[in-house]
């Protein structure tokens, strides 16, 4: 494949940091995290969602410790997790080192809203009792009194002030295995705030456009503010904060780092919008392979079009391809190359069969390779 320079992205340089086993920051690739939104206490149904969103790809998730019942089930959660999990802490500090005592992988905390100096030294020594790292969130719709008296407005310096006053509290405290993130509604804000933060610190950041709204408008702002940031190389571990279910966030958070090329994971579909020229119903067949393709975790491509006037086009540089033909007879591709014909009613189908082959032998590959290397290793 030839050399394409556009489209490197030179990622900031930070350090990195530990969430339980998941490396966040460095040349450590992005991670996708979401937010259960059951009652923590109810650790049945945390469990439950849990296990969907680590299906969808999460690497990890994040908890609200509201009381002490959501405490006292985070044990158990944490137990049955398989990815890292976050205790999401607001106002009570005594929740933040009953959830550290109790699993939590990461403490999100804003320092400053915790209560005295003590009581954050309290919080730092409970992080380091039990390896957490913690995650300093700043939000525009929670900035310090002071600092929006001395402002005048939530803005990009208000942001990366506070910041920065919570850096210093716990680095007094000696304590250096944190993330920031700086969120807010406002693409603009956000972005400006993430910008100059990047220049300021070089701690890991969590990216986050905050409150982004549902499943269509969330996604589009999100994609706008963190693709933005992503693409400047600002960014080491992203949540696609949706009116949705959190499966959703993470495949939202997906098909963002898809695009940019920077993670790969599951079917990367292309297809068009469909016209009047289609040969078949392009939409629901997306539809459908979209769902019936979620258990596919080996990045590859598929291409899904109408007709030939692009059909044939995309399709050679997807590993899977079909192209719309007449009378219900459409042309499938196999890495790039026409192969045969499928018709309509078995179209599904065979799609997920092929993409289920591929993907298998995808799998073996690497299998080898790496029985290979450990060979030459021996």
């Amino acid at each position: 494949m030839s050399i394409r320079p556009w489209r490197d992205i030179a990622r900031r340089q930070s350090r990195q940091i530990m969430v339980g086993s998941v490396p966040v920051g460095g040349d450590a690739p992005i991670t996708v995290q979401t937010m259960t939104n059951t009652l923590t206490s109810d650790a049945a149904a945390t469990i439950a969602q849990i296990r969907r969103c680590e299906e969808a790809g999460a690497d990890l998730i994040r908890v609200s410790c509201p009381d002490e019942a959501s405490t006292a089930a985070f044990r158990e959660i944490a137990r049955a997790a398989s990815v890292p999990l976050i205790a999401d802490i607001h106002f009570h500090y005594k929740r933040a080192l009953e959830a550290a005592d109790a699993g939590a992988a990461c403490l999100r905390i804003n320092p400053g809203n915790i209560g005295s100096s003590e009581r954050v030294a309290e919080v730092v020594r409970a992080a380091k009792a039990n390896g957490c790292a913690i995650r300093i969130g700043v939000n525009a719709g929670s900035l310090e009194k002071d600092l929006l008296e001395k402002y005048g407005e939530p803005c990009p310096e208000a942001l990366v002030e506070s910041a920065l006053d919570h850096i210093k509290l716990l680095q007094d405290h000696d304590f250096h295995e944190y993330k920031v993130a700086v969120k807010a509604s406002d693409v603009f804000l956000a972005v400006a705030a993430y910008m100059q933060l990047a220049e300021a610190v070089d701690c890991p950041l969590h990216l986050g456009i905050t409150e982004a709204g549902g499943l269509i408008g969330g996604t589009v702002k999100s994609s706008i503010g963190i693709g933005n940031l992503l693409w400047a190389g600002v960014g080491d571990t992203i949540r696609v904060s949706l009116s949705a279910d959190p499966e959703e966030e993470v495949r939202v958070g997906y098909e963002i780092l898809k695009a940019l090329g920077l993670r790969t994971r599951g079917v990367r579909i292309v297809s068009c919008p469909s016209c009047a020229r289609q040969g078949f119903d392009v939409i629901r067949t997306v539809e459908k392979l979209e769902d019936a393709l979620q258990h596919i975790k080996t990045p590859m491509s598929l291409s899904v079009l109408g007709c030939v006037v692009n059909g044939p086009g995309e399709a050679r540089e997807t590993d899977i391809g079909i192209t719309g033909g007449g009378q219900g007879k459409h042309m499938v591709y196999l890495s790039g190359v026409t192969d045969h014909h499928v018709q309509d009613a078995d179209m599904i189908a065979h799609i997920v069969s092929l993409v289920e082959a591929k993907a298998a032998e995808i799998e073996a590959g690497h299998a080898t390779s790496m029985d290979a290397a450990h060979g030459k290793a021996a």
